[in-house]
């Protein structure tokens, strides 16, 4: 009987007018206006709450750069207190300008590793600024317009920049090989360098005051041209390939 009567009632409604209908709808839903908005809501929340992986990978990465860059300082502002015992130390990055800027041109191959952003000499940039991404440096300014940029990455074969090898306190000079990697150059093999050892760029007076991560060692070999150095492959410390927005250092801003 129950379902003959719904049978009825659903075959009464769908040969009903349009215009009776339509109240019918909007009488339902002021009925049940409170129970169907806490479930609107209930299901909103749900959505909100749940997990994104992508922005976890990058916010990761910042975290491991920024404590690296934290180890980094702390290790360099204890040698200051050793030798300079009593003497009062600056912050490393206390009164630099951070401005952010984005990319727009990238060109990463064999041949070429650079960038185009939207900063540029009226903004205060100048040739040889660090630039960063991720709490990670990723090269350096190269040439400046009006209010354009040009970026060398690190990975250009035509970039050499000075480094320091993790743990080891020891520094070289890295060059560019194309692509994503870089090489460190007249390492002796009396170094113990292990895959994943974090190298820091080298300070450089007015423009980085403190070491801060650079890349990762992804591959140590025995040079097959002279077998007593190493063959130091070291790959950025965040995806150079993805990055939409950089950070300009600006040590002595105007």
């Amino acid at each position: 009987m129950l379902f003959t009567w719904f049978m009825l009632a659903g075959l009464i409604f769908l040969l009903a007018p349009q215009s009776l209908t339509n109240k019918f709808q909007l009488a339902f839903t002021r009925i049940f206006r409170w129970p169907l908005s806490v479930g609107r809501n209930i299901s909103l929340a749900a959505r909100i709450q749940q997990p994104s992986n992508a922005p976890a990978i990058n916010k990761e990465a910042q975290y491991q750069n920024y404590i690296a860059n934290l180890e980094a300082q702390l290790n360099q502002e204890r040698q200051k207190v050793e030798g300079l015992s009593g003497l009062r130390n600056r912050h490393p990055l206390e009164g630099a300008k951070l401005m952010a800027a984005d990319v727009i041109t990238a060109s990463i191959d064999r041949l070429r590793s650079e960038l185009t952003i939207n900063r540029g000499a009226e903004d205060g940039l100048v040739k040889g600024q660090f630039i960063l991404t991720d709490n990670s440096v990723i090269g350096t300014i190269s040439e400046t317009s009006s209010r354009t940029a040009r970026v060398k990455l690190f990975t250009d074969p035509t970039s050499k920049i000075a480094v320091r090898i993790g743990k080891l306190n020891v520094e070289r000079v890295m060059q560019g090989a194309g692509n994503t990697i870089a090489k460190i150059q007249l390492l002796q093999m009396e170094h113990k360098v292990k895959v994943g050892e974090i190298i820091y760029a080298g300070k450089k007076p007015g423009f980085l005051d403190a070491p801060m991560v650079i890349g990762k060692v992804a591959e140590c070999k025995r040079d097959d041209e002279n077998p007593s150095l190493w063959d130091v492959t070291v790959k950025p410390a965040c995806d150079i390939q993805r990055m939409t927005v950089v950070t300009v250092i600006i040590m002595n801003p105007r």
